[in-house]
């Protein structure tokens, strides 16, 4: 990990460009504080973090850790909104920390950070234990913060030039054909799609559209078969993916 990085330094805005989606769930400002645990090896890294958040009045920094065991230790100490981690600081034994994490704080949601070398596979299995957003380690303050706060109303947020990878690995590379059947759904499948790509469980989406969840998911396995996918995770990168969600 380079002690370069700085939360503040320069964003690449054709590919580190996030995307969130589903603006489904707002947080109330004025009402709470979102708390956040940093963990990061690198000191300087950190403080810079701590100096942005002050300036906002709904962001707050409630510990900070510079490994995934000091990470592990704060997080059941201090139960924090928000994780910010990062997988390469030493001593971390980071994918190992973020799962225990993960198991202990099911509520817990947690954002990547990462350097301009992120590996494929290391973004694939940490969002399949969980994690809701990834962030570049150069990404502009304003990337910082709107990330959180994307992640804490229950979106994503993605760097998107990271998709089309994800997409490709999760559901191998689509038959050109296949790209014309982006939108074969129906306009109830299609609200489930985005209801999933935001988070919510069958339960949710059964009382949202006031259906019965055997329903949702009937609906899940119709919109699993046309587009080929095995999971609820494939299905909201590949949502992303086909431009069926709302990009910022």
């Amino acid at each position: 990990m380079s002690g370069a990085s700085q939360p503040w330094g320069p964003s690449h805005q054709d590919e580190n460009t996030p995307i969130s989606f589903l603006r489904s769930r707002s947080v109330d400002r004025k009402r709470q504080r979102i708390r956040i645990l940093v963990a990061d090896d690198n000191p300087v890294f950190r403080y810079g973090l701590r100096m942005l958040f002050q300036a906002e009045a709904d962001l707050q920094i409630v510990g900070d850790a510079a490994d995934g065991a000091e990470a592990q230790k704060l997080a059941a100490e201090l139960r924090p909104d928000i994780l910010l981690i990062d997988l390469a600081t030493q001593r971390a034994f980071g994918a190992q920390a973020l799962q225990q994490i993960a198991l202990a704080h099911p509520g817990l949601r947690t954002i990547l950070l990462l350097t301009a070398a992120a590996d494929r596979q290391q973004i694939i299995d940490a969002l399949q234990l969980g994690v809701r957003g990834v962030v570049m380690k150069n990404a502009s303050p304003k990337t910082f913060i709107k990330s959180i706060r994307m992640v804490m109303a229950g979106e994503y947020w993605i760097p998107r030039g990271n998709i089309a990878d994800l997409v490709r690995v999760l559901h191998g590379t689509p038959d050109p054909r296949q790209r014309q059947k982006t939108l074969n759904l129906t306009p109830r499948e299609l609200e489930i799609v985005l209801a999933v790509a935001g988070g919510y469980t069958n339960r949710d989406i059964a009382q949202r559209f006031s259906i019965s969840e055997d329903t949702v998911k009937h609906h899940l396995t119709s919109i699993f078969d046309k587009w080929g996918v095995a999971n609820r995770l494939e299905l909201a990168l590949l949502a992303i993916g086909r431009g069926l969600v709302p990009a910022i």
